[in-house]
């Protein structure tokens, strides 16, 4: 209590250089605001915000009142929402189509702060909170989770450039109305559910039967407008015989009407900015740049404004790891997926974005510095190296785990690992752990289980890691902070932002 009574008395001189016993100060974070005094501590390892003075203000934030001098406040969902109505900074927001984003998927609830400091006056925006419902529920977390460590973190940094909230691969209309109702500023619609499989695979004569089938007003509609039709995208000529209209059109017809639908009864009915994403790459079938003319063309017939737009390139984009496939092919596509984007006015999108960096000087290339990035993954993966850095036992045990589970962890994620290519254990000394995040098939394995050890439960119901996995992130903060810097940081570097 005595120390907190000295940061007190400090802070009410607004002397915020103070340095306390067992208490580390986020400077960055201290803000003036109607006669209160705010600043983030970390008092015994507990997170809070200090608050001294008196007004509105102070009496909104929940906390524990310290001998009538101030108040210790928790990282509450509460508090976050008082921050959010007196500081706008603390609200995520939209940025267009105008400028580079990048979603920076924090699974933790710790990693906004390293994300922050990476991005920092750099040309591209922050998506801080951006996790799929797939990912909230693998880790027993909710989206108002997701926000408020989102939100926290812009506050601890002081961080005023504006930051984006992604209601990450959405499909069903009850998680799209309740993201918006929390405050997501994007939204990620994920079409793969309205996408048939093997529509590639079939013969003209199948695709007729079929195509036979639609509605009259459908087929008209679609044989006036591009049947034996040749289009000009700056350039780059697209035409569209028969077969290719047939394709199309049963390929994505009911992946069109859900986005209009999605569109206009839910984005254009908000009444603030929201980047709306079409994400169409979640499917076994490579969107060509004809399909991603097709669906593009479409979108712009039926009045629809979209931020950005996510195909399914050529090659592999597993998660954790480096392109796989053939990067000519790539670079040739890929130069067409970014004109056919440039010509409509929206941002082409780059998913499962994490370590791709064979690629990223081509992506760089096309997109001209205006392009959105996923990445979530990699910064789970780095929060392991630290782990294997500063709690070697702890790290044994967790990927002892996690090649008991593998095969578990299969259903919910696309990876190929060799995990009989992993060196073993016993063989690797504490001081090499961490190499194991330099190794593809160990990343991959730790990539997909991390829901698994997170809420990996004895028979007793104790958790079996997460308390030691975070108190050990938590003594190593700064460490932590470094190696996504580092590692975010050379995303940013090769593509150029």
């Amino acid at each position: 209590m005595k120390h907190l009574l000295a940061a007190i008395e400090l802070l009410e001189q607004s002397k915020i250089d103070f340095d306390i016993t067992n208490m580390k100060v986020y400077k960055k974070s201290y803000i003036y605001h109607d006669n209160v005094h705010l600043i983030m501590i970390k008092d015994k390892a507990k997170k809070g915000i200090l608050a001294v003075g008196n007004g509105q203000l102070f009496d909104d934030l929940e906390g524990t009142d310290i001998e009538g001098k101030g108040k210790f406040c928790s990282l509450s969902h509460a508090n976050r929402l008082v921050l959010n109505r007196y500081f706008d900074y603390t609200v995520p927001r939209a940025f267009g189509t105008k400028i580079a984003t990048m979603g920076l998927g924090d699974r933790l609830g710790l990693a906004s702060p390293g994300h922050i400091e990476t991005v920092k006056g750099k040309s591209v925006k922050p998506i801080l909170a951006q996790q799929s419902i797939r990912e909230l529920t693998l880790t027993n977390r909710t989206m108002n989770d997701m926000l408020d460590a989102a939100c926290f973190a812009v506050f601890q940094e002081g961080y005023k450039d504006g930051f984006g909230a992604d209601g990450d691969h959405i499909k069903e209309e009850k998680d799209i109305q309740y993201a918006l109702s929390l405050g997501i500023s994007m939204l990620t619609l994920d079409c793969s559910d309205q996408i048939p499989k093997g529509i590639e695979k079939k013969s003209a004569e199948q695709l007729s039967v079929d195509y036979e089938k639609l509605p009259r007003a459908i087929k008209d509609h679609y044989n006036e407008q591009y049947l034996n039709k040749t289009f000009d995208v700056d350039g780059l000529y697209i035409s569209f015989d028969e077969k290719l209209l047939m394709e199309n059109v049963l390929q994505y017809n009911e992946a069109l009407n859900y986005m209009v639908h999605v569109y206009n009864e839910y984005i254009i009915t908000e009444k603030r900015e929201i980047d709306f994403e079409i994400s169409i790459d979640e499917t076994e079938t490579i969107t060509s740049p004809t399909a991603h003319f097709f669906v593009a063309n479409e979108l712009r017939l039926k009045g629809v404004e979209v931020t950005s737009l996510a195909p399914r390139f050529c090659g592999e984009f597993q998660k954790g790891i480096d392109y796989i496939g053939d990067i000519e092919q790539f670079e040739y596509e890929l130069s067409e997926h970014a004109l056919i984007a440039e010509h409509f006015g929206y941002k082409l999108s780059i998913h499962s974005g994490s370590d791709k960096f064979k690629v990223f000087p081509i992506i760089a290339k096309y997109t001209k510095g205006i392009l959105h990035v996923k990445t979530a993954g990699t910064n789970w993966l780095e929060a392991i190296r630290v782990i294997a850095q500063m709690n070697p036992n702890l790290y044994r045990r967790m990927h002892v785990f996690a090649l008991e589970h593998f095969e578990e962890a299969l259903a919910y994620y696309h990876v190929t690992p060799d995990l009989a290519g992993i060196a073993p254990l016993e063989n690797v000394p504490d001081s090499e752990l961490e190499s194991y995040m330099d190794d593809d098939a160990a990343r991959q394995l730790f990539h997909v289980t991390y829901g698994l050890l997170l809420t990996a439960k004895d028979e007793s119901d104790k958790n079996i890691f997460k308390e030691e996995f975070f108190y050990t992130l938590d003594k190593q903060e700064e460490e932590y902070r470094a190696a996504l810097v580092k590692h975010i940081g050379k995303h940013v570097e090769l593509l150029e932002l």
